[in-house]
C-alpha cells in the first residue's frame, strides 16, 4: 500500500513538471506565443562614425526583436573578408566605387543593400588657411588607398587646383592622370589611410587629404578643421550596408536599413556631426 501511494505521488510530480515545461514553451498564457524570440544581426563597421550610428539604431531594432551585434574594424580589408567567410551578416564602412573594386579584385558575391551617409573628404593644413594659400611645389599627402585617389583628385579638380586628363573616369583617376597642375603640387601616397591624420598632426606636409571617418577618429571636425571640404551634391561616395548576394531580401537586413534611414537616426547624424557626416537622405 505504501509503495502504491509513493507511485501515485511520483506520477503527480512528473505531471506537474511536464505542465510547467509546456507553459514555459508556450508562454504564460499557454497560447504558443513566442514573442520573446530574438534574432541576432552581426554587422562589421568602422569605429567612427559607422559604429556610433549603428548604436543609435539599436533600440529601433530591439523593438522588432532584432539584437544588433557590432564588430569594429580599423582597416578596409577585413570587413569584406569576414563577410565573405560568413562571420558577419553585413558590413558598413565602404562606398560604391570601393565595393566595385573589391568585387573585381576578389570575386566577392556582395551587393549594396542600401546607402546611409556621406563622409566628405577634407583638405587639412596647419601651415595654410586656404587652398589659395598653397605655394608652388606644395607637398600634398594622401593615402595609399588607390580606390580613393579618383575621389580626392576629383575634389581638387572641382576646387580648381588641377585638371584630370580628358576621357579618364573620374572615380578611377590616379596621380598619373593629372593633366594640368599650375602650382606644381607634389603628391605623396605612401601611407595607410588611418595614418594620414596622424601625419597631419605632426605637420609633415603643406596639406593632407583625409577621409572623414579617420579625421573624426583623430578628434578632428571636418566641417570646422578642414580648409576645403568635398561637396555632398551628386556625390557617388555614399557609405553602404553591404551583404552577400541574396541576403538583401532578408527581413532583418531590410529592418536594419530602414532603422538607419529613420528620422531618429538622421537627426542624430545631423546633430552629432554638424556637417562632418551627412545623411544620404539629407544630401539629396
Amino acid at each position: 500500500m505504501k509503495k502504491s501511494f509513493l507511485t501515485i505521488i511520483f506520477a503527480i510530480f512528473v505531471a506537474v513538471l511536464v505542465a510547467c515545461g509546456g507553459a514555459d514553451k508556450e508562454g504564460a498564457n499557454g497560447t504558443g506565443d513566442t514573442t520573446d524570440e530574438v534574432t541576432t544581426l552581426k554587422v562589421g563597421a568602422s569605429p567612427v562614425p559607422h559604429a556610433e550610428i549603428l548604436e543609435e539604431a539599436k533600440p529601433l531594432l530591439e523593438e522588432q526583436g532584432i539584437e544588433l551585434e557590432i564588430v569594429e574594424f580599423t582597416d578596409y580589408v577585413l570587413p569584406n573578408k569576414t563577410l565573405a567567410e560568413e562571420e558577419l551578416d553585413a558590413n558598413y564602412f565602404q562606398h560604391e566605387p570601393y565595393l566595385e573594386g573589391q568585387i573585381a579584385d576578389n570575386g566577392y558575391k556582395f551587393v549594396n543593400a542600401g546607402g546611409i551617409h556621406i563622409e566628405p573628404i577634407g583638405v587639412y593644413s596647419k601651415r595654410h588657411k586656404s587652398l589659395d594659400d598653397l605655394p608652388e611645389g606644395a607637398k600634398i599627402i594622401m593615402s595609399n588607398s588607390v580606390a580613393d585617389h579618383g575621389r580626392m583628385l576629383s575634389m581638387l579638380e572641382e576646387k580648381g587646383l588641377i585638371t584630370i586628363k580628358e576621357g579618364v573616369e573620374k572615380t578611377a583617376a590616379t596621380i598619373e592622370d593629372i593633366d594640368q597642375n599650375p602650382k606644381k603640387l607634389v603628391f605623396e601616397a605612401d601611407i595607410e589611410a588611418p595614418m594620414v591624420a596622424k601625419a597631419y598632426k605632426n605637420d609633415e606636409a603643406d596639406a593632407f587629404l583625409i577621409n572623414g571617418n579617420f579625421a573624426l577618429d583623430e578628434g578632428l571636425n571636418p566641417a570646422e578643421d578642414a580648409i576645403a571640404l568635398e561637396s555632398p551634391e551628386n556625390n557617388p561616395y555614399v557609405n553602404l550596408i553591404v551583404v552577400r548576394e541574396g541576403d538583401e531580401e532578408r527581413e532583418e537586413i531590410k529592418a536594419l536599413v530602414d532603422a538607419l534611414r529613420s528620422e531618429k537616426v538622421q537627426e542624430f547624424i545631423k546633430t552629432k556631426y554638424q556637417g562632418s557626416v551627412i545623411s544620404a537622405a539629407q544630401s539629396k
